[in-house]
């Protein structure tokens, strides 16, 4: 059964508890500032493994994490452009995913080999006390069998992934029925690899 929580305010020893689960490897569904997310430690690469299975989603495609601030995602990228500060200043926390050069020290199985890390700090209360309570960034994507529309509600989680979750967290509806925007940061020019809750007229200007 889903555990139901306050996504705006959440209780301190609810989000210790699941800090915890994630801290053992567990591999849980949370509602997101976009749609319903899987969260797993994205530097556990056994609990990284699970979300791949769970999604019946391709090895060779890497997993999007959340972050806790900017500092943190500095710590998975390496040779960040200038691009970089002038779109997290403008859209983070919110619904933009950012393409960057992996780290040396981000494992492999979360990068599927490309090298490259697909990031984003959330804006939803619960999954940034999450991000301060573990420590380490998490798994973002999203809560759905690959192939399949992405959830709004825990109990579409619970139809599509089932028992292949440790624990679903119910928050309710999903307040943006859109996934973010993902934007590769990789190359000399940007470029918006999925259209989502953040317009492209609203990223034109930046490039």
């Amino acid at each position: 059964m889903p555990l139901a929580v306050d996504r705006q305010h959440p209780e301190p020893s609810l989000i210790a508890a699941l800090a915890e689960r994630l801290r053992a490897g567990a591999v849980i569904a949370v509602p997101t500032d976009t749609v319903y997310g899987i969260a797993a430690d994205a530097f556990s690469a056994s609990a990284v493994a699970r979300v791949f299975a769970c999604k019946g989603r391709s090895f060779n495609k890497p997993l999007p994490v959340v972050v806790r601030d900017r500092a943190q995602a500095r710590t998975l990228a390496r040779d960040l452009p200038p691009i970089f500060e002038r779109l997290a200043d403008a859209f983070w926390p919110g619904p933009l995913t950012l393409v960057l050069g992996a780290a040396p020290e981000v494992p492999p199985e979360l990068t599927a080999g490309t090298g490259t890390i697909a990031m984003r700090q959330p804006d939803l209360p619960l999954l940034q006390a999450l991000l301060n309570a573990c420590g380490f960034p998490l798994t973002a994507t999203s809560a759905n069998r690959s192939g399949e529309p992405e959830c709004l509600t825990a109990a579409a989680v619970a139809e599509q992934l089932g028992d292949a979750l440790d624990l679903i967290v119910d928050g309710g509806v999903a307040t943006q029925a859109l996934p973010s925007t993902i934007v590769d940061l990789t190359e000399a020019t940007p470029r918006i690899v999925r259209a989502g809750a953040i317009a492209a007229s609203r990223l034109a200007d930046f490039w």
